[in-house]
Protein backbone atom coordinates (compact mmCIF):
# COMPACT_ATOMS: atom_id res chain seq x y z
CA UNK A 1 0.00 0.00 0.00
CA UNK A 2 1.46 3.34 -1.40
CA UNK A 3 2.10 6.13 1.53
CA UNK A 4 -0.79 8.88 1.63
CA UNK A 5 0.29 12.08 2.89
CA UNK A 6 -1.54 15.22 3.57
CA UNK A 7 -0.11 18.71 2.48
CA UNK A 8 -3.90 19.97 0.64
CA UNK A 9 -7.06 18.84 0.71
CA UNK A 10 -6.97 18.01 -2.78
CA UNK A 11 -4.75 15.37 -1.65
CA UNK A 12 -8.11 13.33 -0.71
CA UNK A 13 -10.73 12.86 -2.95
CA UNK A 14 -14.47 14.77 -2.51
CA UNK A 15 -15.50 11.03 -1.39
CA UNK A 16 -12.12 10.62 1.11
CA UNK A 17 -13.08 13.93 2.34
CA UNK A 18 -16.86 13.37 3.54
CA UNK A 19 -15.62 10.08 4.68
CA UNK A 20 -13.04 11.59 7.37
CA UNK A 21 -15.94 14.43 7.91
CA UNK A 22 -18.26 11.56 9.24
CA UNK A 23 -15.77 9.81 11.10
CA UNK A 24 -15.21 12.86 12.89
CA UNK A 25 -18.20 13.21 13.86
CA UNK A 26 -18.75 9.94 14.69
CA UNK A 27 -15.15 10.20 17.41
CA UNK A 28 -16.69 13.47 18.73
CA UNK A 29 -19.91 11.81 19.65
CA UNK A 30 -18.53 8.05 21.20
CA UNK A 31 -15.14 9.03 21.74
CA UNK A 32 -14.67 5.40 23.69
CA UNK A 33 -15.39 3.44 20.85
CA UNK A 34 -12.03 4.83 18.90
CA UNK A 35 -9.20 4.45 21.82
CA UNK A 36 -7.62 1.78 20.33
CA UNK A 37 -7.60 3.15 16.62
CA UNK A 38 -3.94 3.65 16.71
CA UNK A 39 -2.80 2.14 19.43
CA UNK A 40 0.71 1.54 19.62
CA UNK A 41 1.16 4.12 16.88
CA UNK A 42 4.00 7.43 17.40
CA UNK A 43 3.39 11.02 15.76
CA UNK A 44 6.48 13.11 15.12
CA UNK A 45 5.38 16.78 14.91
CA UNK A 46 8.07 18.98 13.87
CA UNK A 47 7.44 22.98 15.01
CA UNK A 48 9.22 25.65 13.21
CA UNK A 49 6.43 28.05 14.49
CA UNK A 50 4.22 28.04 18.17
CA UNK A 51 0.85 26.96 18.33
CA UNK A 52 -1.81 26.14 20.94
CA UNK A 53 -4.35 24.86 18.48
CA UNK A 54 -2.52 22.47 16.71
CA UNK A 55 0.14 21.05 19.07
CA UNK A 56 -2.58 20.47 22.12
CA UNK A 57 -4.97 18.74 19.30
CA UNK A 58 -2.58 16.81 17.56
CA UNK A 59 -0.99 16.11 21.08
CA UNK A 60 -4.53 15.28 22.86
CA UNK A 61 -5.69 13.29 19.52
CA UNK A 62 -2.94 10.81 19.39
CA UNK A 63 -3.31 10.03 23.05
CA UNK A 64 -7.17 9.26 22.99
CA UNK A 65 -7.05 6.87 19.81
CA UNK A 66 -4.11 4.88 22.18
CA UNK A 67 -0.83 6.33 20.32
CA UNK A 68 1.88 8.98 21.33
CA UNK A 69 3.04 11.97 20.10
CA UNK A 70 6.39 13.54 20.14
CA UNK A 71 6.98 17.30 19.83
CA UNK A 72 10.02 17.98 18.08
CA UNK A 73 10.66 21.65 18.43
CA UNK A 74 12.87 22.48 15.04
CA UNK A 75 15.81 24.54 17.21
CA UNK A 76 15.60 20.93 19.17
CA UNK A 77 16.89 18.88 16.82
CA UNK A 78 18.90 18.60 14.08
CA UNK A 79 16.87 20.55 11.26
CA UNK A 80 18.19 23.53 13.59
CA UNK A 81 21.39 22.79 13.06
CA UNK A 82 21.53 22.01 9.18
CA UNK A 83 20.82 18.47 8.78
CA UNK A 84 18.72 18.10 5.57
CA UNK A 85 15.50 18.08 5.16
CA UNK A 86 15.35 14.36 3.44
CA UNK A 87 17.99 13.15 5.95
CA UNK A 88 15.68 14.57 8.87
CA UNK A 89 12.65 12.64 6.93
CA UNK A 90 14.48 9.19 6.43
CA UNK A 91 15.72 8.90 9.74
CA UNK A 92 12.42 9.78 11.60
CA UNK A 93 10.51 7.58 9.38
CA UNK A 94 12.47 4.77 10.65
CA UNK A 95 11.14 5.83 14.08
CA UNK A 96 7.13 7.19 13.81
CA UNK A 97 4.11 5.63 12.38
CA UNK A 98 3.58 9.07 10.99
CA UNK A 99 4.43 13.23 10.81
CA UNK A 100 3.19 16.28 11.18
CA UNK A 101 4.79 19.83 10.53
CA UNK A 102 4.12 23.20 10.90
CA UNK A 103 6.51 24.84 8.99
CA UNK A 104 6.90 28.45 7.62
CA UNK A 105 7.87 27.29 3.67
CA UNK A 106 5.29 25.18 2.17
CA UNK A 107 8.51 23.58 -0.60
CA UNK A 108 9.80 22.31 3.00
CA UNK A 109 6.56 20.52 3.64
CA UNK A 110 6.89 18.70 0.16
CA UNK A 111 10.51 17.74 0.31
CA UNK A 112 9.40 16.41 3.83
CA UNK A 113 6.36 14.23 2.19
CA UNK A 114 9.03 13.19 -0.62
CA UNK A 115 11.58 11.22 1.13
CA UNK A 116 9.05 10.10 3.94
CA UNK A 117 8.02 6.67 3.99
CA UNK A 118 5.38 7.14 6.84
CA UNK A 119 2.55 9.88 6.27
CA UNK A 120 2.84 13.39 6.57
CA UNK A 121 0.58 15.59 7.40
CA UNK A 122 0.47 19.19 6.85
CA UNK A 123 -0.07 21.00 10.16
CA UNK A 124 0.24 24.84 8.77
CA UNK A 125 2.51 26.08 6.08
CA UNK A 126 2.82 29.78 4.99
CA UNK A 127 0.84 28.35 1.54
CA UNK A 128 -1.99 26.01 3.19
CA UNK A 129 -3.93 25.26 6.56
CA UNK A 130 -5.56 22.00 5.47
CA UNK A 131 -6.71 20.79 8.88
CA UNK A 132 -7.80 24.05 9.72
CA UNK A 133 -10.62 23.60 6.92
CA UNK A 134 -11.12 20.11 7.57
CA UNK A 135 -12.47 21.78 10.61
CA UNK A 136 -14.12 24.39 9.35
CA UNK A 137 -16.15 22.32 7.00
CA UNK A 138 -17.45 19.51 10.29
CA UNK A 139 -17.89 23.04 12.01
CA UNK A 140 -20.15 24.09 9.02
CA UNK A 141 -22.05 20.85 8.53
CA UNK A 142 -22.98 20.93 12.36
CA UNK A 143 -24.31 24.33 12.16
CA UNK A 144 -26.11 23.76 8.66
CA UNK A 145 -27.67 20.15 9.00
CA UNK A 146 -30.98 19.72 10.23
CA UNK A 147 -30.79 19.31 14.34
CA UNK A 148 -29.69 16.49 15.25
CA UNK A 149 -28.04 15.50 11.86
CA UNK A 150 -24.35 15.15 10.01
CA UNK A 151 -25.20 16.15 6.39
CA UNK A 152 -22.11 17.26 4.86
CA UNK A 153 -24.64 18.06 1.31
CA UNK A 154 -25.90 20.83 3.17
CA UNK A 155 -22.72 22.76 2.18
CA UNK A 156 -23.72 22.50 -1.28
CA UNK A 157 -24.27 26.16 -2.75
CA UNK A 158 -23.88 27.69 0.85
CA UNK A 159 -21.63 31.08 0.22
CA UNK A 160 -18.77 32.09 2.40
CA UNK A 161 -16.83 34.96 2.04
CA UNK A 162 -13.38 35.55 3.40
CA UNK A 163 -12.50 39.14 4.49
CA UNK A 164 -9.18 40.75 4.69
CA UNK A 165 -5.87 39.64 3.88
CA UNK A 166 -6.86 36.68 0.96
CA UNK A 167 -3.09 35.90 0.04
CA UNK A 168 -2.74 34.39 3.27
CA UNK A 169 -2.93 30.06 3.93
CA UNK A 170 -6.15 30.05 5.74
CA UNK A 171 -8.29 32.12 2.52
CA UNK A 172 -6.16 29.49 0.51
CA UNK A 173 -7.04 26.62 1.63
CA UNK A 174 -10.86 27.67 1.97
CA UNK A 175 -10.98 28.54 -1.68
CA UNK A 176 -9.67 24.47 -2.32
CA UNK A 177 -12.04 23.03 0.56
CA UNK A 178 -15.07 25.23 -1.13
CA UNK A 179 -14.00 23.70 -4.33
CA UNK A 180 -14.13 20.08 -3.18
CA UNK A 181 -17.26 20.10 -1.20
CA UNK A 182 -19.65 22.57 -4.05
CA UNK A 183 -19.56 25.99 -1.49
CA UNK A 184 -18.51 29.10 -3.15
CA UNK A 185 -15.51 31.01 -1.67
CA UNK A 186 -14.86 34.92 -2.24
CA UNK A 187 -12.45 36.53 -1.25
CA UNK A 188 -12.88 40.14 -0.24
CA UNK A 189 -9.75 41.57 -0.03
CA UNK A 190 -8.08 44.95 -1.13
CA UNK A 191 -5.49 44.90 -4.22
CA UNK A 192 -2.42 43.62 -2.89
CA UNK A 193 -3.94 41.11 -0.69
CA UNK A 194 -5.32 39.08 -3.13
CA UNK A 195 -5.19 34.85 -3.48
CA UNK A 196 -2.36 33.39 -4.97
CA UNK A 197 -3.33 32.74 -9.03
CA UNK A 198 -2.62 29.27 -8.96
CA UNK A 199 -4.76 28.39 -6.07
CA UNK A 200 -7.56 30.68 -7.24
CA UNK A 201 -7.08 28.67 -11.25
CA UNK A 202 -6.58 25.20 -9.08
CA UNK A 203 -9.91 25.40 -7.22
CA UNK A 204 -12.03 26.95 -10.61
CA UNK A 205 -10.09 23.42 -12.28
CA UNK A 206 -11.60 21.86 -9.53
CA UNK A 207 -14.97 22.86 -9.95
CA UNK A 208 -15.36 26.34 -8.22
CA UNK A 209 -18.28 28.43 -9.27
CA UNK A 210 -16.94 31.59 -7.67
CA UNK A 211 -13.37 31.82 -6.32
CA UNK A 212 -13.01 35.59 -7.81
CA UNK A 213 -12.09 38.28 -6.06
CA UNK A 214 -13.67 41.82 -5.08
CA UNK A 215 -11.32 43.91 -4.82
CA UNK A 216 -13.93 46.42 -3.19
CA UNK A 217 -13.43 49.35 -0.15
CA UNK A 218 -17.09 48.64 0.53
CA UNK A 219 -16.80 45.11 1.92
CA UNK A 220 -20.32 45.35 3.84
CA UNK A 221 -22.08 45.28 -0.11
CA UNK A 222 -19.68 42.54 -1.50
CA UNK A 223 -20.82 40.51 1.88
CA UNK A 224 -24.52 40.31 1.33
CA UNK A 225 -26.27 37.43 1.02
CA UNK A 226 -23.08 35.30 2.82
CA UNK A 227 -23.83 32.11 5.23
CA UNK A 228 -20.70 32.42 6.97
CA UNK A 229 -17.87 35.78 7.26
CA UNK A 230 -14.35 34.36 7.71
CA UNK A 231 -11.40 36.28 8.36
CA UNK A 232 -7.62 35.83 9.88
CA UNK A 233 -5.52 37.88 11.42
CA UNK A 234 -3.80 40.75 9.06
CA UNK A 235 -0.49 40.65 10.95
CA UNK A 236 0.60 36.49 10.82
CA UNK A 237 4.11 35.95 12.89
CA UNK A 238 6.86 36.66 10.76
CA UNK A 239 5.15 39.62 9.32
CA UNK A 240 6.36 42.02 12.29
CA UNK A 241 7.90 44.53 10.41
CA UNK A 242 4.96 45.19 8.02
CA UNK A 243 2.22 45.76 10.56
CA UNK A 244 1.34 49.28 10.58
CA UNK A 245 1.24 49.22 6.58
CA UNK A 246 -0.90 46.06 7.10
CA UNK A 247 -3.43 47.72 9.61
CA UNK A 248 -3.90 50.77 7.50
CA UNK A 249 -4.46 48.57 4.20
CA UNK A 250 -6.74 46.64 5.47
CA UNK A 251 -8.84 49.33 8.19
CA UNK A 252 -11.67 48.65 5.66
CA UNK A 253 -12.13 45.29 6.15
CA UNK A 254 -13.11 44.62 9.91
CA UNK A 255 -15.72 41.90 10.21
CA UNK A 256 -18.14 44.15 12.69
CA UNK A 257 -21.73 43.79 13.31
CA UNK A 258 -22.82 45.98 9.61
CA UNK A 259 -21.02 43.77 8.19
CA UNK A 260 -22.50 40.82 9.56
CA UNK A 261 -26.41 42.44 8.81
CA UNK A 262 -25.70 42.34 5.43
CA UNK A 263 -24.97 38.67 5.22
CA UNK A 264 -27.91 36.23 5.37
CA UNK A 265 -30.19 35.80 8.05
CA UNK A 266 -28.54 32.70 9.48
CA UNK A 267 -25.11 33.85 8.85
CA UNK A 268 -22.39 32.58 11.08
CA UNK A 269 -18.90 34.15 12.03
CA UNK A 270 -15.57 31.90 11.65
CA UNK A 271 -11.91 32.14 12.92
CA UNK A 272 -9.13 30.04 12.66
CA UNK A 273 -7.60 31.66 16.15
CA UNK A 274 -5.80 33.29 17.65
CA UNK A 275 -8.37 36.48 17.36
CA UNK A 276 -7.22 40.01 17.73
CA UNK A 277 -10.42 41.73 17.97
CA UNK A 278 -10.11 45.56 17.28
CA UNK A 279 -8.37 44.43 14.23
CA UNK A 280 -9.87 42.06 11.77
CA UNK A 281 -12.98 41.29 13.79
CA UNK A 282 -15.37 43.77 16.42
CA UNK A 283 -15.15 41.77 19.83
CA UNK A 284 -19.15 42.60 19.54
CA UNK A 285 -18.96 39.96 16.57
CA UNK A 286 -15.90 37.42 18.08
CA UNK A 287 -17.48 37.20 21.28
CA UNK A 288 -21.50 37.23 20.13
CA UNK A 289 -24.27 35.20 19.15
CA UNK A 290 -23.68 34.27 15.32
CA UNK A 291 -20.07 33.58 16.35
CA UNK A 292 -18.97 29.56 16.16
CA UNK A 293 -15.65 29.83 16.73
CA UNK A 294 -15.01 28.03 19.71
CA UNK A 295 -17.18 25.07 18.35
CA UNK A 296 -14.29 25.25 15.38
CA UNK A 297 -11.65 25.31 17.26
CA UNK A 298 -13.06 22.37 19.26
CA UNK A 299 -13.71 20.42 15.92
CA UNK A 300 -9.81 20.66 15.13
CA UNK A 301 -9.41 17.80 17.43
CA UNK A 302 -12.39 15.61 15.80
CA UNK A 303 -11.15 16.04 12.48
CA UNK A 304 -7.35 15.01 12.93
CA UNK A 305 -8.25 12.29 15.17
CA UNK A 306 -10.29 11.23 12.02
CA UNK A 307 -7.68 11.96 9.71
CA UNK A 308 -4.60 10.70 12.08
CA UNK A 309 -7.10 7.17 11.90
CA UNK A 310 -7.39 7.28 7.81
CA UNK A 311 -4.24 7.66 7.25
CA UNK A 312 -1.91 5.74 9.78
CA UNK A 313 -4.05 2.87 10.84
CA UNK A 314 -3.19 -0.74 9.84
CA UNK A 315 -4.72 -1.96 6.64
Amino acid sequence: MSVRHFLSVTDLSRDEIVEVLQLANAMKKEPARFRDALAGKTLGMIFQKRSTRTRVSFEVGMYQLGGHALFLSASDIQIGRGESISDTSAVLSRYVDGMMARLYGHDTIVELAEHASVPVINGLTDLLHPCQTLADAQTMVEHFSPRGEFQPDVLRGKKLCYVGDGANNMAHSLLLTGAMLGFDVTCVSPRGYWPDDAIVQKAQQIGAQTGATIGSTDAVEAVAGAHVLYTDVWVSMGMDDEKEKRLADLANYQVDANMMAAAADDAVFMHCLPAHRGEEVSAEVCDGPQSIIFDEAENRLHAQKALMATLMADG
